[in-house]
């Protein structure tokens, strides 16, 4: 297979041009992360089957409008792809354009089913194109800091983690969307809204060894889960648990992880990992004076990493970086959300790696 001349590494001498799409509730954040690179990037297209969403991604962008996907791959000259389509949708969208030649950038999650993340992860590989998975959360300022913690051995071993994500989607949410809270396009709170925190566990105390969960539909009329716990044994030794539900009454409540480690304990709170509420160790370093100043307001639960990634997306097509988070990336996390789905499902334990 010829490949298309975008493929061609790095991409110097010129902006990179990048395509868009899905016109929906996130694309806002790839508009604006793209507006702020506009010196190294641009957008020359975007695309959506509705003709109502496309006509206004057209007229805040300025970018070329395109009803499908084939006819924006036949008709522009995008370096890359970015997918803000429905979760389900990924796979065969990411396949499409790397068959085109063109790099390709999903958003979260990659796909719904693991044999089809993998698809996407070999087809890519097989094209020479790179494959990105939007993961954002991992640039914010409060969570550089706390990784940089861990990779230090502040902690010593750690002993227990616990992510909550409180947070509220009412039925309207999936009635405006109707692929919302389906199994085959979307999954339910902990696929689609909690991924990144799921991604975050991994990230920070992975890899997961094995996996119990519940989960529950209690008050929306969908049909994946709207709340669920997720217990985990670590591969280090440590503990860890998700705790998911978007039945908050009224408003976001808390999007936090807790880190207890022999030397150590933090807390990073607020409605989305945005504000450091607790911070010690047992010796103190001067980079902890920057921890007063990491803390962000958080207008929305996207947090401000939009930009960040594409920062880092921009650099490894120029030659000057590596990609945060691939395919293989976007795959660790997947695995132990579907751990987990099987584990409620079943009653029992799951281990990871999965065995299909």
């Amino acid at each position: 297979m010829s490949l298309h001349p975008s493929a061609a590494l790095p991409i110097t001498g010129r902006p990179i041009r990048f395509a868009l799409v899905g016109c929906g509730r996130i694309a806002a954040n790839h508009f604006e992360a793209l507006r702020q690179h506009e010196a190294r990037a641009q957008l020359v297209a975007v695309c959506d089957n509705r003709p109502e969403a496309l006509a206004a991604a057209e007229k805040k962008t300025g970018a070329a409008g395109f009803a499908s996907l084939d006819a924006l791959l036949a008709g522009s000259d995008a370096d890359i792809v970015t997918l803000a389509t429905p979760s389900g949708l990924h796979p065969r969208q990411a396949m499409r354009v790397a068959a085109a030649g063109r790099h390709v950038l999903t958003e979260k999650p990659m796909a719904t089913k693991w044999d089809e993340g993998m698809q996407m992860v070999r087809a890519c590989r097989e094209a020479g194109v790179k494959l990105f998975v939007v993961k954002q959360n991992r640039l914010n300022p409060t969570m550089r800091l706390l990784k940089k913690a861990i990779d230090d051995d502040r902690f010593g071993r750690i002993f227990m983690c616990t992510v909550n994500v409180f947070w509220t989607r009412p039925q309207s949410y999936y009635d405006d969307a109707p692929w919302r809270g389906r199994w085959d396009l979307d999954g339910g709170a902990f696929l689609n809204q909690a991924s990144h925190y799921v991604d975050m566990v991994d990230w920070l105390v992975g890899p997961v060894d094995n996996v119990h969960a519940y989960t529950a539909t209690l008050a929306r009329d969908i049909e994946a889960e709207d709340t669920g716990v997720m217990s985990l044994r670590l591969r280090k030794g440590g503990l860890a648990s998700i705790n998911v539900t978007m039945l908050t009454h009224g408003k976001n409540f808390e999007g936090s992880i807790t880190l207890l480690g022999e030397r150590g304990t933090v807390r990073i709170g607020g409605v989305a990992v945005n504000q450091i509420q607790h911070w010690e160790f047992d010796q103190a370093r001067p980079e902890d004076a920057a921890v007063k100043d990491a803390s962000y307001a958080a207008p929305s639960v996207y947090g401000p990493g939009h930009p960040l990634y594409y920062d880092n997306v921009i650099g490894t097509l120029r030659g000057e970086k590596h990609a945060e988070v691939d395919g293989y990336g976007g795959l660790r996390s997947l695995e132990v959300v579907l751990a987990a789905y099987r584990s409620a499902r079943d009653g029992n334990r799951v281990g990871l790696p999965l065995v299909f």
